[in-house]
């Protein structure tokens, strides 16, 4: 399963909802491939190829009520689909099963037309009572309402079969993004469901581009086109096919040949052991539009409760080096506002001016330590004013190979500061828990990906997030809070200006690049491979008309729709 999967988990639980999110990880941390290929039969010409996750045998599930990672994908997307798809490439939302959404002058009520002629894939009409019955299921079944939308909202109303009307407990401008990429599931079959959250749906009924269930095995299942699917002409691929496999080396290796038409792998060197293969047909695309990653340093702990400290650290870390050996180059050192490409609209130059502490310059770095007290020791480590030595763990997941060569490379850096920071490494589950719960001196992570700088900063310095150490936080895992923040962060929940909103997105920068709560490395990767041999028209650096990843939903319904037989 990929790691993006996890990602998109943390980002929908970004208003404080928690559920069991699958052990997948975050683009930008991938094992490297094996060097054996795997036995898959031949795909058929008809048949799109994918992998999007990893699985010795397929279970079928096309709940699209579950988190990400519970069914099989893309339940949520390419079978159930959202009410409008937000474009992070073009930053904007793009209509979808609605086709206009307004809010009220105070910005309490959202109302939404839905589009007319949808039909789900039984012929039967789909309406904005369907809308409505959804959301109400989240508000019955609190398992299921894992974007914690109920957090906000106070009532969902039809208006007539086209329109919905959503009313909020207060403005939060903000909660647009949960609410449109909601899928959305057909009352007229889901009000006889005993239970949702066991519910498996093996035979669902959709308005998505793929709702029907051509095969399904232990180690291959198909779906074919929706018989009434309300884009006139689309799909144009016939069927997405989804062979098993059980880990990122064999599916990484399905890929390398030539065996998937789609894939969303981190790859080594991919132009040697991809490209070079099969210059005509073997292509990536990895624009710089995914999380974060990021070092966080624990500030509810000494010493890394002291800005001169974190500073200190993050001066000492090269990231020109990090990015060469240990990312292949295929992204670029961060910058101390560390929002990636998926934000670049929103980037404050002054912030961008006043953060240095993402250069290298170690001498400053040293400076700041001895300003700050901490004195060398006879074996050269740094002494705490509390007498103790500055040796530190940095946690990883055992495996991601990228971030484990990250974190050699970071403790190699820290020694120049007298820090003894060693790597420690752990299987995905404790890793996870200990960062969840603050149990840690510094650990590698990402950031949350979603459309505008309030998600991204409120992660990372909104007291609301904000969590004390042994209790499970799904964002703030640097346990920082900040009143100032607080105040941005509100106001921006309550602004439908978009002018006022970048004002306020950039005093939350410079907010950042004062207090360096956490310490951005590089912008991740957003992973895309495709082959053309049976496939054309995806998405790439000469047609950016979305993302190429698969790992990206709803996003990854663009391409779905867009891409044709050769």
């Amino acid at each position: 399963m990929s790691r993006r999967l996890l990602m998109m988990c943390m980002s929908l639980l970004s208003l404080g909802g928690l559920v069991h999110c699958s052990k997948s990880p975050p683009e930008g941390a991938q094992p490297a491939p094996a060097t054996a290929p795997a036995a898959v039969a031949a795909p058929k010409v008809t048949a799109l190829t994918v992998i999007q996750e990893q699985q010795a045998s397929w279970v079928r599930n096309f709940n699209p009520l579950l988190a990400p990672g519970n069914a099989r994908w893309p339940t949520r997307a390419g079978i159930y689909e959202p009410l409008m798809i937000y474009n992070t490439l073009k930053g904007e939302f793009v209509p979808w099963l609605a086709v206009k959404h307004e809010w009220s002058a105070d910005n309490k009520k959202l109302t939404l037309s839905v589009r007319p002629g949808v039909k789900w894939s039984d012929g039967q009409p789909f309406t904005a009572r369907d809308v409505a019955f959804t959301f109400e299921l989240l508000k019955k079944h609190k398992a299921l309402d894992f974007s914690a939308v109920w957090a906000f909202l106070d009532g969902v109303q039809v208006k007539d079969d086209a329109t919905v009307e959503f009313s909020l407990v207060r403005p939060y401008v903000p909660g647009l993004v949960y609410i449109l990429h909601q899928p959305i599931v057909p009352e007229h079959k889901w009000k006889d469901v005993a239970d949702p959250v066991t519910f498996t749906n093996e035979t669902p009924v959709a308005t998505g581009p793929f709702t029907e269930v051509k095969v399904f095995q232990n180690q291959i299942f198909e779906l074919g086109r929706n018989p009434h699917y309300w884009q006139p002409g689309k799909p144009a691929v016939q069927s997405l096919r989804f062979p098993a496999y059980p880990g990122n080396d064999q599916a990484n290796m399905a890929l390398l040949t030539g065996e998937l038409d789609w894939a969303g792998s981190f790859v080594p060197d991919i132009e040697r052991v991809y490209v070079a293969k099969d210059k005509e047909n073997n292509h990536y695309w990895f624009p710089l539009v995914g999380n974060t990653t990021t070092l966080y340093v624990n500030t509810a702990k000494k010493p890394f409760d002291d800005v001169r400290v974190r500073k200190a650290i993050s001066m000492a870390i090269d990231r020109d080096q990090i990015v060469k050996v240990a990312m292949y180059g295929y992204t670029r050192p961060a910058d101390a506002t560390a929002l990636s490409d998926a934000h670049k609209n929103w980037h404050n130059p002054k912030a961008l001016e006043s953060g240095d502490w993402t250069k290298l310059d170690v001498a400053k770095a040293n400076a700041l330590l001895d300003e700050a007290g901490y004195k060398r020791g006879e074996d050269g480590v740094r002494m705490t004013p509390d007498k103790q030595p500055m040796r530190y763990e940095i946690n990883v997941v055992t495996g991601w190979s990228d971030w484990v060569r990250a974190s050699q490379l970071i403790g190699q850096h820290l020694k120049q500061l007298g820090i003894d920071a060693t790597l420690k490494t752990y299987d995905f589950s404790p890793y996870f828990e200990r960062l969840q719960k603050g149990e840690f001196d510094m650990s590698m992570g990402w950031t949350s990906e979603e459309p505008t700088p309030y998600h991204f900063y409120r992660g990372l310095m909104g007291s609301e997030t904000l969590r004390p150490i042994g209790e499970i936080a799904a964002h703030n895992w640097n346990r920082f809070a900040s009143k100032e923040a607080d105040e941005l962060l509100r106001a921006f929940e309550g602004t439908n200006d978009a002018a006022e909103q970048k004002k306020l997105a950039g005093q939350m920068q410079e907010l950042f690049v004062q207090n360096a709560p956490a310490i951005p490395l590089f912008p991740g990767p957003s992973w895309g491979e495709y082959n053309t041999r049976r496939f054309t028209n995806f998405p790439s650096a000469s047609n950016p008309y979305a993302k190429l990843t698969p790992n990206s939903s709803p996003e990854n319904l663009f391409l779905m729709v867009e891409v044709k037989p050769k």
